[in-house]
């Protein structure tokens, strides 16, 4: 024990800053994905409640592929057997005079409800007038904000507010808040006849909202309207609303995991390359300690301990790091990174113990793939072979066969002419991590190759500092591969970062 805190501490203090970038790689991984996470999560759990307090106790609702469509068709499903309450909605996204700082600021989303309806199937839309006017919720003149809302337009109540619609200018007086609203939720409701004749909009509706008697049996329900409505007309439930929500996010929840996972592949080779130069610098020193007595299982666990050690502070210090990111980039970009995948949601971030605990064992796990393959080359070396200078770079000998490099990116070439699976590229993810191996593998050939080269056909003599720093590579061209490929996995991880975010400005 004391010999194994002796060598740990004697490596670290000696070569502190390689194991600073391996804990950074580890925890840049764990945190990436554990922030992705988060925020995807707090997003969508987020939106489907605010999606389910606008939908109200409905179990169906009828809407049109095109948008709008005639109004007509609310009397007749009001009469529907088996409908027990029928609500229709108008809903618009109405221009708001001086708010156009960035994509979708300048839009006011307006809800046109029957009152008196909705009190039974969407109480939380109900606008809360002054006391003494409740005939303001049938007002033609009135509007009803949420607290974001009222917070985002600078009004309170009695105030006017100024809208678009089309050319004209609209004015309204805010007449009060709502019954509830989701925090960050910028929503305005008016009474549907009045909103109809406002914005121009006679005649038409968004949706009907259908509840449903009691021993209806839903499924069967939706099918035989739906049959008898036709193609124009789509009938739909809540869970159809947050599939669709989950299908359009899913290009960039996937995007952001696969970045997560180059990173904690980063993670794992930054491991590997450090410790397997760790294991070969203190070849010489393991052969003599297993000369004197610590044996082949001692050895083993000695090398296993340092990684585990790293795995343990990087996957922490990761933890910390992705939380702290996903609380910052909900609160500056929204729950959709500035996608608008999650329009006006704010949600919070709660913290899962469990979930924790998950991802702190998958970084740590990751770390000690990375240092597996080091820990067997020191504990299989034999002593009298290790013992003789200049055997390091012998046994990373295996590492210079091309072979396996070349089968990868083959591979990976074929992987790119396969088509998606489930609208997913997963054959395209696939071929850009054999690209990645491929060309980490190939370096140890390529980096002999080329120094050998170099030190065989000078030109011009570098002088004695270069001629040794070349023979140097050249005569040890698989160690410099691996610190070589470090470099390789970093610019990659750095490239991957820099393609997301540019598209995500776009």
């Amino acid at each position: 024990s004391t010999i194994s805190r002796w060598l740990l501490w004697g490596e670290w203090r000696s070569h502190w800053l390689q194991f600073l970038v391996a804990l950074i790689a580890i925890g840049i991984g764990v945190a990436m994905a554990f922030s992705i996470h988060l925020i995807n999560t707090a997003a969508f759990n987020e939106f489907s409640a605010a999606s389910k307090s606008l939908s109200g106790q409905s179990d169906l609702q009828v809407q049109s592929r095109s948008g709008f469509f005639d109004e007509m068709l609310y009397p007749r499903l009001a009469g529907y057997p088996g409908v027990q309450l029928a609500n229709p909605v108008l809903e618009l996204d109405v221009t708001v005079p001086g708010k156009q700082q960035s994509r979708n600021d300048h839009r006011l989303k307006i809800i046109g409800i029957d009152m008196l309806r909705a009190m039974a199937i969407a109480p939380d839309l109900i606008g809360l007038p002054e006391e003494g006017k409740s005939l303001d919720r049938l007002a033609s003149d009135t509007i009803f904000l949420s607290p974001a809302a009222m917070e985002w337009l600078q009004v309170k109540q009695h105030e006017y507010l100024e809208l678009h619609a089309g050319l004209e200018t609209i004015t309204l007086r805010v007449a009060g808040g709502l019954v509830r609203a989701r925090a960050g939720q910028r929503l305005a409701v008016m009474d549907i006849g009045a909103m109809q004749w406002r914005f121009q909009q006679l005649g038409v509706l968004s949706r009907i909202e259908l509840k449903l008697e009691n021993g209806v049996n839903h499924a069967a329900f939706k099918a035989e309207l739906g049959d008898e409505l036709g193609e124009a007309l789509v009938v739909t439930e809540q869970t159809d609303q947050e599939k669709r929500i989950a299908n359009m996010s899913r290009a960039y929840r996937v995007n952001l995991n696969m970045l997560a996972l180059v990173a904690l592949f980063t993670g794992i080779f930054l491991v590997f390359s450090t410790q397997a130069l760790s294991v070969v610098r203190r070849r010489q020193q393991f052969a003599l300690l297993r000369v004197l007595g610590l044996t082949r299982r001692q050895l083993l666990r000695q090398v296993i301990t340092e990684g585990l050690l790293l795995g343990v502070i990087g996957s922490g210090l990761g933890l910390l790091l992705g939380y702290g990111v996903a609380v910052s980039a909900i609160q500056m970009l929204g729950g959709d990174l500035g996608t608008n995948f999650f329009p006006g949601v704010k949600p919070s971030i709660y913290l899962d113990p469990l979930l924790a605990l998950l991802f702190f064992g998958v970084g740590v796990t990751v770390t000690l793939l990375g240092n597996i393959l080091p820990a067997l080359e020191a504990s299989r070396a034999k002593p009298a072979l290790a013992l003789r200078s200049g055997s390091e770079d012998i046994a990373m000998a295996g590492l210079s066969v091309p072979w396996y490099a070349l089968a990868c990116l083959a591979v990976a070439l074929l992987f790119t002419q396969l088509p998606p699976i489930f609208e997913l590229p997963i054959f395209g993810y696939l071929a850009i991590s054999l690209l990645l191996i491929g060309g980490i593998a190939l370096m140890p050939y390529l980096t002999g190759q080329v120094f050998l080269r170099l030190l065989r056909y000078q030109p011009d003599k570098p002088g004695v500092v270069g001629m040794l720093a070349i023979a140097r590579l050249a005569n040890a061209p698989n160690q410099a591969a691996v610190a070589l490929g470090g470099i390789l996995a970093s610019f990659s991880l750095m490239v991957a970062m820099a393609i997301m975010v540019a598209r995500f400005c776009t």
